[in-house]
């Protein structure tokens, strides 16, 4: 029986019922580490003092008191083994027996993960195969390693390349974030830095003493044995790091199928990425030439935008928009259909096709355009039946594959958005189809704005050009009545000072008459006086109080100096009435040689009421200093209402400024450099205070005056611009400073002009 005890693999102990052991055999002794006659004897929770007050104790007193055999398997921690107890009673104790399933129990667990696995793996494909929004998909990414992996945390960062920072994406589990775990990690920092800089996996079970991990309270504190960190690459390119915590170690499968994963999470990210990018760049391609219709307006501005914008999206050699043209019953230049290129967007090898193509195979394009059917070829060295006159046309322009897709506007017209790939053949997708589709479409609103715009910047222009007309024919109309009202204001003046001189001059040369005969009489009676005188010396009483009375001696000294004034004061009036009639020139329509001097010289005389010096005003000087002038051919009495004007103006600009007040006038015969017509000059200055150059430019315009309302039309100058410019041929200019005086030049040519 012994030997039989012996030999079996199991361990075979007995205990009396105080638990002394009292058998062991041969199995039992290596369970124990001693030998048999070290452990007879020896209570069981000396020798297996853990396993005994944990595994064995409870069960053994259960076994005792119901007097029924204990099953039951255990971890023996110390062994590191799973152990199979059975323990049976019997009268003088127990009989128990130890045997070592670690094996099976392995097996069992290794089946248990490989299901696991298997099931993890399915269910990240389908997560990953559902697609949708990227952070939704992550997050269950994460929810899953953390169910399947029994795992206590899962991570995903992902890469931002802009700012080179890991950015915390997805989590799950019951760890809590401290500093090697950060939400934004720099590359080279904590040990996801790490991974993410190397581009490596990274795996341990045994983090409590690995430096890279970092971090030991944290890692005491979450409890954490086994880390597991995969860098997520899609052709070199670092998207992100996946990073998975575990209170238990990682088996070799369970890294290999992490590294799977990561691959697979990898490859989510960036077709999520690069779907957002292509989505965003078509969203932005719309936008753009949404934004484009808007900003500009301009047909050829947005079409050059769309066919560079779609190549660059595309990612093809060429891109070119055009019109088709059909020929109309009206039109004589245009017999067939015309592919028109107007704008192009390709490669720098490749020619250009801007131009003009006629269609010689007139029904399968037309038709085509007409009911915008797309034309959509991948590849023109593959027959087709579809398209066999376009196809060859592609194939003598070298074009591989080619995407049409047509558009009509508003009004009628036909064009197109044409994609091509020359270096080599392409399968069109049919979201590449739907974009286009969608940009023909805002092309063709762009086209209808861009034509509407055009038509009513048309309608505007010539509203704005008849406006313009109006408003100058009424600005002529004003000025030219205003004129009518000057000229005739002047021309009835001219015929009050006509009259006016005619009537004066009449008593004038009456008095001029008689004052002769007076003189003449009153010297004849003047020497009679004297012989009365020299042959009476002793007059009559009452003769000598009547001379006495009258002061006979001062009346003969007085009365020849009386004349003598009478006769100037008549002089005097005659030369007004001269002037008066050589200002106004009534009868001299037509242009008549006169002496310009003159002109300037009645001007003076006519105003010498504002020049001279009357009460607190001391009067202005006017300085002449005339040149040897010829005659010009002029209209007098026009000139002389410029000369009235602007010597007024200078009269104006004097009276209120403290002495010395002058006007310089000066005339010479014209220098050819100042002026190649020969002409004479006028120069009339005055010492005023000057004007601004805002003033002087609208110095002539109609109707500008700086008077106060009720002292200046603002006619006076533009009347006499007019009269030197236009009627004379001459010019004009005005040379004034604030606070350095004002200086009016006239020049006249001494012959009529043209």
């Amino acid at each position: 029986m012994t030997k039989i005890l012996e030999s079996i693999s199991d361990a075979l102990l007995t205990v009396d019922q105080q638990n002394h052991v009292t058998y062991v055999n041969a199995q039992a002794q290596c369970l124990l580490f001693s030998e048999q006659h070290k452990v007879l004897g020896q209570p069981l929770w000396d020798l297996l003092p853990e396993f005994w007050q944990k595994i064995l104790k409870p069960e053994c007193d259960q076994a005792t008191l119901e007097q029924k055999a204990r099953h039951l398997e255990t971890f023996h921690s110390s062994l590191t083994r799973w152990l199979e107890v059975a323990i049976y009673p019997y009268i003088e104790g127990l009989s128990i027996s130890i045997h070592d399933i670690s094996e099976r129990k392995q097996a069992e667990a290794a089946l248990l993960e490989r299901s696991q696995l298997s099931t993890l793996a399915a269910e990240i494909g389908k997560t990953l195969g559902q697609g949708g929004d990227l952070p939704a998909l992550l997050d269950r990414c994460t929810q899953i390693l953390i169910e399947q992996l029994e795992a206590i945390g899962a991570r995903i960062w992902t890469f931002d390349a802009e700012s080179q920072m890991l950015e915390l994406q997805a989590l799950a589990g019951s760890i809590t974030l401290t500093d090697p775990l950060q939400a934004r990690i720099p590359l080279g920092i904590s040990v996801i830095g790490f991974i993410a800089t190397r581009q490596q996996a990274y795996c341990t079970n045994h983090t409590a003493n690995d430096v890279c991990i970092g971090a030991p309270a944290w890692i005491s504190d979450q409890q954490i044995q086994a880390f597991a960190g995969y860098p997520l690459i899609v052709e070199e390119r670092l998207l992100g790091v996946l990073a998975v915590f575990g209170r238990n170690p990682f088996s070799e499968d369970v890294y290999q199928m992490l590294a799977w994963i990561s691959d697979a999470i990898a490859l989510a990210i960036d077709r999520s990425w690069a779907r957002t990018e292509l989505i965003s760049r078509r969203e932005g391609l719309l936008f753009g030439l949404a934004s484009q219709i808007r900003k500009s307006l301009d047909l050829n501005t947005i079409l050059d935008t769309a066919v560079h914008e779609i190549r660059n999206l595309l990612q093809i050699d060429t891109c070119h928009f055009l019109w088709c043209i059909l020929p109309t019953k009206d039109s004589l230049s245009i017999h067939l259909p015309i592919l028109t290129i107007t704008h192009e967007a390709q490669e720098r090898d490749l020619p250009s096709l801007l131009g003009e193509y006629p269609i010689t195979q007139v029904e399968e394009v037309v038709e085509k355009f007409q009911s915008l059917d797309i034309f959509r070829i991948d590849d023109t060295r593959i027959n087709s039946d579809e398209h066999p006159y376009h196809q060859e046309l592609l194939e003598q322009f070298g074009i591989m594959s080619e995407l049409l897709v047509p558009l009509r506007t508003h009004t009628g017209q036909l064009g197109a958005i044409v994609c091509s790939q020359c270096h080599k053949s392409r399968v069109w997708t049919d979201s590449e189809v739907e974009l286009l589709r969608a940009a023909c479409d805002q092309l063709a609103i762009a086209i209808d704005q861009s034509e509407l715009y055009t038509q009513t910047r048309a309608a505007a222009f010539h509203a704005q050009a008849q406006a313009q007309q109006l408003e100058q024919t009424l600005k002529k109309l004003k000025q030219t009545q205003a004129q009518l009202v000057q000229t005739e204001k002047m021309s009835g003046l001219g015929q009050m000072v006509a009259g006016i001189a005619h009537e004066i001059n009449n008593p004038v040369n009456f008095i001029n008459g008689n004052l002769l005969h007076t003189s003449n009489y009153i010297e004849d009676l003047l020497r009679l006086l004297e012989l009365y005188q020299r042959h009476y010396p002793e007059p009559d009483e009452d003769i000598l109080d009547e001379s006495e009375d009258i002061d006979i001696d001062f009346l003969r000294e007085d009365l020849p100096k009386m004349l003598d004034s009478m006769k100037v004061g008549a002089d005097r009036i005659s030369q007004i009435v001269l002037s008066l009639r050589n200002f106004s020139r009534l009868d001299e329509a037509e242009m008549k040689p006169v002496q310009i001097d003159e002109g300037i010289d009645n001007t003076l005389l006519i105003l010498q009421h504002r020049l001279k010096a009357k009460g607190s005003f001391g009067g202005i000087d006017v300085i002449k200093n005339y040149g040897d002038l010829p005659q010009v051919e002029c209209h007098a009495s026009q000139l002389n209402q410029v000369f009235m004007n602007i010597i007024s103006n200078s009269i104006d600009a004097l009276e209120n400024r403290a002495e010395p007040r002058q006007i310089t006038i000066v005339t010479d015969r014209g220098k050819p450099k100042d002026w190649k017509t020969p002409h004479v000059a006028i120069r009339i200055q005055d010492n005023g205070q000057g004007m601004t150059e805002e003033v002087k430019r609208r110095l002539f315009d109609p109707f500008f005056t700086t008077k106060p309302v009720g002292k200046g039309t603002g006619l006076g100058l533009s009347i006499s611009y007019q009269i030197v410019v236009e009627k004379h041929r001459g010019n004009i200019d005005c040379f004034s400073e604030p606070g350095k005086g004002t200086e009016f030049v006239i020049r006249i040519p001494i012959k009529p002009v043209g």
